[in-house]
């Protein structure tokens, strides 16, 4: 197992001075501590690294029990042994990578998994019980099917990709490598098309395919519908948070980001490292350009030039979404000034008149 999904066996004791060589930074203290966990500062003990990201935490660095703290510059609030990088953030998963436990494997192919005869299983992959995998699918080297699992016909997986309990991928579909779907996915159903017909609903056939880039991870229980025709693309290291749900046609540039409950209606074109916040809603038939940030709940129904920032329901400039939703408290005082205003105006009016 490789980099993106491999946790690695349970590190024993690391000396600093090889976390700190692992990370590019460098040691003011003990270089010889051992480590052997990692944890927030609030909660870590004696023998756990932990690390600082932001100036607001830093109140927690005297009381810390951490053998070491990794930070940006040195910080006298913290006695301790210390290691200075660049970004505490990008050193944080490298570090945490060396203490976290290896995905479970399945020791081969359990016999009671169903594994259609024309199908092609890879070195080394591990298949849990209950799964199933059909006609023509094939499965690269070291790739994990946990329990419930289903495969279709003819859906092709790369190496090294982990698929965790009760996804679905129906037929055709295509995984890279080292991809990740968590729990309860779909991947391949039917894409939400139909016509009216005498007030009748009639279905349109979905004969395209889903196909998911190297390196993405989808969330647990997302829904990704095939194409009505061609594909429905989600592009390399693209992350999807749970409850996502992406139509038919849809394309999703490479490393793009989808928080929560957030809804791709068909054939909506997003571009490169876009990031979409939790519960928006894009309207079918846009494009969202490269670069683009979408605020949580917002509601899309324009296509975005590349590297705006956008809020609210419609999206606007998030500067002044922000403005105009600093004033929705205040409407209804600005409502009754304005009653007020318009009743003095009339008055003036009245005696006006009766001059």
């Amino acid at each position: 197992m490789t980099g993106q999904h491999n946790r690695g066996k349970r590190a024993p004791e690391i000396v600093l001075e090889e976390i700190a060589r692992i990370i590019g930074g460098a040691v003011i203290g003990d270089e010889q501590i051992k480590i052997r966990g990692i944890n927030a500062l609030d909660t870590a003990g004696p023998g756990e690294i932990s690390f600082l990201t932001s100036a607001r935490f830093e109140d927690r660095l005297p009381q810390t029990k951490a053998s070491a703290v990794i930070l940006r510059e040195r910080n006298s609030l913290y006695g301790g042994a210390q290691v200075i990088v660049d970004n505490p953030k990008t050193a944080y998963p490298k570090v945490a990578a060396l203490f976290a436990s290896e995905i479970p494997r399945f020791p081969g192919i359990s016999n009671q998994a169903v594994c259609h005869a024309s199908c092609a299983l890879g070195k080394g992959v591990s298949i849990y019980p209950h799964v199933f995998v059909g006609e023509g699918a094939v499965i690269g080297d070291e790739t994990i099917l946990f329990p419930g699992v289903y495969i279709g016909n003819g859906v092709h997986i790369g190496r090294n990709s982990v698929l965790y309990p009760n996804v679905t991928v129906l037929d055709d579909c295509r995984i890279g490598n080292e991809v990740i779907i968590h729990a309860g996915t779909v991947i391949g159903s039917d894409g939400f098309g139909f016509v009216q017909d005498g007030g009748h609903s009639t279905k349109i056939p979905q004969m395209g395919i889903v196909q998911i880039d190297d390196r993405v991870e989808i969330g647990a229980n997302n829904c990704v519908d095939r194409a009505a025709f061609g594909k429905t693309w989600i592009q390399r290291g693209v992350k999807t948070d749970n409850l996502v749900q992406i139509a038919h046609n849809v394309i999703i540039g490479e490393d793009t980001i989808i928080v929560a409950q957030a809804g791709i209606s068909g054939s909506v074109k997003i571009g490169r490292q876009v990031m979409i916040g939790g519960q928006v809603g894009v309207a079918d038939h846009l494009e969202i350009g490269e670069g683009v940030m979408i605020a949580s709940q917002s509601g899309v129904a324009k296509s975005i030039p590349p590297g705006e920032i956008v809020s609210g329901t419609p999206t606007m400039p998030h500067r002044l979404w922000l403005r105009a939703s600093n004033l929705f408290a205040r409407l209804p005082e600005y409502n009754l000034r304005i009653r007020e205003l318009e009743k003095r105006l009339e008055k003036m009016k009245t005696e006006r008149e009766k001059e």
